[in-house]
């Protein structure tokens, strides 16, 4: 079944990605958050697909700006976290344990609350793969806006019990910087190093160091590796600062 569904990661504002999902077989397209109309479009149309959903992730403006102008231009369906109303144009509210299907594959939503309290991300078993929005980067985790520590101890726990190979499309392309970071924080992790190395070598050829991993960042991101709530805290309070 996974060779039925296709997935699209294109650039969009100053450091976000696009991320569209296709099922070859039923003909549906889901956008992943709106960050950008025009480079939404222009992907469906270099593609051939025709968007039918969008799935939010929170409801940040560079993760639901495009909601309204699509929604309106397609007909489509939006699906987003439940009880949320800063969620534009939101038809199906979803929370952690649900499952819906795209075309004859089953999307399960995972509720991982630290960065938004309404954070939720969608796992793809077919496609082996999670669209995390900015729950988790790579090599970092997304600034606690309205969740605790505890919050986003549970969501980095949540991602780390998905499948090893599980692949995570995250929202923005943060890695360098994380990684300036995680360095300080482990800096004899010789997989952290080896990986540095790689993504820089991504990044200087103008590729995206996106999707990582569950079992890469179980290996490289401090946050992931972090033994409690209250380390991953001081952390998260150590990067903010950086």
């Amino acid at each position: 079944m996974a060779s039925t569904l296709e997935i699209a990661i294109f650039p969009c504002l100053s450091d976000n990605y696009g991320l569209l999902i296709h099922d070859k077989e039923s003909g549906e397209t889901a956008a992943i958050d709106t960050p950008e109309v025009s480079a939404i479009e222009a992907e469906c149309g270099r593609r051939g697909w025709t968007l039918t959903q969008i799935w939010n992730t929170h409801h940040h403006w560079d993760h639901v700006g495009g909601n309204l102008e699509l929604k309106e231009a397609h007909g489509l369906s939006i699906t987003g976290p439940h009880q949320e109303d800063r969620i534009p144009g939101l038809d199906r509210g979803v929370a952690g344990g649900d499952y819906f299907n795209f075309g004859a594959h089953e999307v399960r939503v995972i509720f991982t609350p630290g960065h938004t309290r309404d954070h939720i991300i969608y796992y793809v078993p077919a496609a082996e793969a999670a669209f995390v929005g900015d729950t988790l980067f790579v090599i970092g985790c997304g600034r606690l806006f309205e969740g605790s520590a505890e919050d986003m101890f549970g969501s980095m726990a949540a991602i780390a019990d998905l499948p090893d190979e599980t692949k995570l499309y995250c929202a923005h392309e943060y890695t360098l910087s994380n990684a300036k970071f995680a360095l300080t924080i482990e800096p004899e992790n010789e997989a952290l190093v080896a990986y540095v190395e790689r993504a820089k070598v991504l990044r200087a050829q103008g590729l995206p160091t996106v999707p990582t991993t569950v079992e890469m960042e179980k290996r490289i991101n401090p946050f992931m590796r972090a033994a409690s709530a209250e380390r991953l805290g001081q952390i998260r309070q150590a990067k903010d600062s950086f």
